[in-house]
């Protein structure tokens, strides 16, 4: 039976529903429910539509991507994070892609991370992600990130000239417990030419304050007496990420950097990431297939209105002459 893309995104906001599947997609989507620890269960047939419904979008996703990403990688780390976005709206399961992809990052936890929060799918890169993009920008020769625990041998004197403002002496030969816990985070560069950037320092009360102060979906997490953000879960991870967040803004930046910076606080904020749209005509697919969904479930009912969109006619108009061509016509005559 034929479906038409209206179809397939109704199934697969609903979870499930008619959808021609290719060989290939069906071999990879798992045959058995995925059980995701802190996540509902997902049924085969619904990541089964939700990739036949992206493998749509291959161009795009191919314009998107880099030249030193490799498609099916991307996708295959797409395929591990479908059962956690089951039931994020399609719309924003697809701008969270798209924006990945713009940024040639892999959403495979280490580079970048695709997250649900409600029913909306978030991009949020991650430390590796931002240490990327500054080796891109061809003015970065290295980065150097790491921790500080309790007992390690480490100096800062920040009047004194690099590298001996700054030693850090971690005895590797101690567990992480004799080592005790981490107090600092740092992160620091060096720039091609020799130079060396500043270092960044952060104890964990600084990392606090940011996640307090810039973490929109901590705030709420906290009023919902939930503990799921990453956090609450990868708490050392994004102090980190935060040093490393904080040392892009004294390295030269990219204008892809920069971008990435703006993407990231956007996503914190809880606002819209925008960097990639799908087509006009999608777009309004999509929207009145957000809005069917949202009206069926306020009525309860079954049937939905179909929505029709009334596009603006374009006029054609007539050539005007001005009152001076023509008299100018007039004496040539």
């Amino acid at each position: 039976m034929t479906t038409t893309l209206k179809d397939r995104i109704r199934a697969a906001r609903q979870g499930g529903g008619p959808a021609a599947v290719d060989q290939h997609e069906a071999a990879d989507a798992p045959a058995e429910l995925a059980d995701v620890k802190g996540h509902e269960q997902v049924e085969a047939p619904m990541s089964k539509t939700v990739m036949a419904w992206l493998s749509r979008y291959k161009d795009t996703f191919d314009e998107a991507l880099p030249a030193h990403i490799d498609a099916d990688a991307f996708f295959a780390a797409v395929r591990a994070v479908l059962p956690t976005l089951a039931k994020c709206t399609p719309a924003s399961t697809l701008q969270a892609l798209l924006t990945c992809a713009r940024f040639g990052l892999v959403p495979d936890g280490k580079h970048a991370v695709i997250k649900r929060e409600g029913t909306t799918a978030v991009f949020v890169p991650m430390a590796q992600g931002f240490i990327d993009l500054m080796y891109r920008s061809g003015a970065v020769d290295s980065v150097h990130v790491g921790v500080i625990r309790e007992h390690d041998e480490y100096s800062y004197e920040p009047t004194a000239p690099a590298p001996q403002d700054f030693v850090h002496r971690p005895d590797l030969t101690k567990s992480k417990e004799a080592r005790g816990p981490v107090v600092l985070a740092y992160a620091f560069a060096w720039l091609k030419g020799g130079a060396r950037s500043q270092v960044i320092l952060l104890s964990r009360e600084d990392a606090e304050e940011i996640r307090d102060e810039y973490s929109a979906a901590y705030q709420q997490a906290k009023a919902e007496g939930r503990t799921d953000t990453f956090w609450h879960t990868h708490f050392e991870h994004m102090w980190r990420k935060s040093c490393v967040r904080r040392l892009a803004k004294v390295v030269p930046m990219s204008a892809e950097l920069v971008a990435l910076v703006k993407a990231d606080d956007a996503g914190e904020a809880g606002e819209v990431q925008v960097l990639h749209a799908p087509d006009p005509e999608t777009a309004a697919l999509l929207a009145d297939a957000d809005e069917a969904h949202a009206a069926a479930e306020a009525s309860q009912d079954a049937t939905s209105t179909p929505i029709t969109r009334r596009l603006p006619v374009k006029r054609s108009q007539p050539r005007r002459t001005s009152r001076r061509g023509r008299r100018g016509r007039n004496r040539a005559a």
